[in-house]
């Protein structure tokens, strides 16, 4: 049985035969797949397809993630009435420089956010790589699997989703962990622990041939979960004002994490971990994507991180939230974003104090990430 087979095999059952959106799954997919299946709710849920192929959904839904060190130290986010304090390299400075507090890099953002063209076209089409860290089955090494992901939505109803993905091979995550990878022998085929009751799967090193695959929208017109199922005119119509944006997604909070009713979240936490997406990949407008870095703003659990690098390379900044989870200790997920554009870049999530099943690993460790690449809108089809 192939990589991708044993995931799907094992894969949770209120998933169904659909994709797992990345955003809302990253910081407790672990724990979520090590729960007795009894204590899962169960529903048909639409996630959406970006970054990974309908074939290989199972696979993507445990990929995402790679060491990254340097992101510098947390800012607490500033009381509202706070104002900016203006500091200057020099004293005799003509151009001091403004020191924002974290409230008003969010609405700086916003702002930049909402300025951002629209559009409209036949697909919403999104490239993301996505990134997982593993154990090495019965070795002292940490492994990063890698694959590029391609979605393709359609703007009308009654249309096929689509997805690619491209695994772009396993390597050992840092140079101590290739040193004691090539002391085994430098496997071109390396056996990973996954959480839970999956036991141990196995990697390739090597790149390996793109998948295209395909399906039917749910109901012939759902495209996302934001909380709950919604059609791409829920989407297109959510409202520009931060207020009530954070009203509608709570319709649909019931007092827990998004993976399990029996795990007990707050609303802020679940607010933040619901609407990501809509910053970095959902096809909303520009401005609701201004009104959920406001939104994000007025929560009083968040931490804004400036000077994130993310996976790919790309110098950002960061809005975070800390959650404890059941299985894998305290998680925090960020949302980096260029602050000059309000562009999304990537999320990621960080074990703050690792536990569980992810005890193996330091803090501080990225244990997933997702960058995305591309998000906007396409009259192109995608070829099977």
């Amino acid at each position: 049985m192939n990589p991708i087979d044993e995931l799907r095999a094992a894969r949770p059952a209120h998933l169904g035969d659909t994709p797992v959106d990345e955003r809302t799954r990253a910081a407790e997919l672990s724990y979520a797949m090590s729960q007795p299946r009894s204590a899962r709710r169960k529903r048909r849920t639409v996630r959406p397809v970006w970054g990974f192929s309908l074939v290989g959904a199972a696979a993507a839904a445990t990929a995402v993630a790679v060491v990254v060190s340097g992101t510098g130290g947390t800012t607490p986010r500033a009381p509202d009435a706070a104002p900016a304090t203006l500091t200057s390299s020099t004293p005799n400075s003509a151009t001091p420089k403004v020191k924002l507090s974290a409230r008003d890099i969010l609405l700086t953002a916003a702002a930049k956010a909402a300025r951002q063209p629209g559009g409209t076209g036949a697909y919403w089409h999104t490239v993301s790589v996505q990134r997982t860290l593993f154990v090495a089955d019965g070795a002292d090494y940490l492994v990063m699997d890698q694959q590029r992901n391609e979605g393709w939505t359609p703007s009308a109803t009654g249309g096929d989703q689509w997805g690619s993905t491209k695994p772009l091979g396993a390597r050992p995550a840092t140079a101590a962990d290739e040193e004691a990878w090539k002391q085994a022998g430098s496997p071109a085929k390396i056996s990973v622990k996954v959480p839970g009751k999956l036991g141990a799967l196995t990697l390739s090193t090597s790149p390996q041939k793109t998948s295209i695959s395909h399906s039917p929208l749910v109901d012939g017109d759902k495209v996302f979960w934001l909380g709950r199922n919604v059609t791409m005119k829920d989407l297109r119509g959510l409202p520009s004002d931060p207020a009530k944006l954070k009203a509608w997604l709570l319709r649909s909070y019931k007092g827990h994490s998004t993976e399990s009713s029996s795990d007990p979240m707050p609303a802020d936490t679940w607010l933040f971990t619901v609407s990501v997406g809509l910053i970095t990949d959902m096809p909303v407008t520009p401005q609701v994507r201004g009104a959920a870095f406001r939104m994000l703003a007025d929560l009083d659990t968040v931490d804004v991180i400036e000077n994130v690098t993310d996976a790919e390379g790309r110098q950002g900044t960061a809005v975070a939230v800390k959650s404890h989870t059941k299985y894998s200790g305290v998680v925090e997920t960020r949302l980096i974003f260029d602050q000059a554009t309000g562009r999304g870049l990537a999320n990621e999530s960080v074990l703050v104090k690792p536990d569980g099943v992810q005890s193996a690993f330091e803090p501080g460790t990225v244990w997933s990430s997702q960058a995305v690449l591309e998000a906007g809108w396409t009259d192109r089809k995608p070829s099977s």
